[in-house]
């Protein structure tokens, strides 16, 4: 690189300032639900994790609640607010799976959202509560294929204020993984930013029965 594109390549990046990710500063919301049959499938029951064994029975579990931009997310944030104690993130394993899942989420995403802990786990809880996972997906007794799209009509069906572009439905390794959705940070629905819309477009995608 000549001395003169390196003076511009500098010139360009203070013209465009880096976002600060400032804790509390974003626009919504995603609150992700993981398919805990297909991780258990793909890694977890691997990892000997506590979240599959058989006496669990989970099925849509709370990965959880990230706070976004309309472009991008931050993570990682500096908070002045204390992490959470072992019981704490103990308590969310019900619906998070285990407690080590809680606390990474905190770590990651919790840190961005301007909550204390306590408040994050709170708010995460609520969202999930606002959420009516389909009971047809409970029932499943062996391993099926559908389209992915299937998923996502299920969701539309049973919550009728969500609309088509306020979720998607992700796919990993030929099944289906998540179920993103959109609320703004009152937690009501809204649209999903463009990077968030990745629908999985397979038409066989494999969901293991819950264990």
């Amino acid at each position: 690189m000549t001395l003169a594109a390196r003076a511009f390549a500098v010139l360009a990046l203070f013209a465009s300032p880096l976002r600060a990710e400032t804790t509390g500063e974003f626009d919504y919301y995603v609150l992700a639900l993981s398919w805990s049959p297909g991780w258990c499938a793909r890694e977890g029951a691997a990892r000997d994790s506590e979240q599959c064994d058989s006496d669990r029975d989970l099925g849509w579990v709370l990965h959880g609640l990230w706070p976004q931009y309309e472009d991008g997310w931050p993570d990682y944030c500096a908070t002045p607010e204390a992490p959470p104690s072992r019981a704490r993130t103990g308590a969310m394993a019900d619906i998070m799976g285990t407690s080590g899942s809680a606390w990474h989420q905190w770590k990651k995403h919790g840190t961005c959202s301007g909550l204390s802990a306590d408040a994050y786990y709170e708010t995460a809880r609520d969202a999930y509560a606002r959420i009516t996972r389909p009971e047809e997906f409970r029932r499943l007794d062996r391993e099926i294929t559908l389209p992915a799209s299937l998923v996502e009509e299920a969701f539309l069906r049973d919550n009728p204020d969500l609309a088509a572009d306020g979720l998607t439905v992700t796919c990993r390794d030929g099944m289906v993984q998540e179920v993103r959705i959109c609320l703004t940070r009152d937690l009501e629905p809204r649209d999903c930013g463009r990077d968030v819309i990745r629908d999985c477009r397979l038409n066989d995608a494999r969901m293991p029965p819950i264990r």
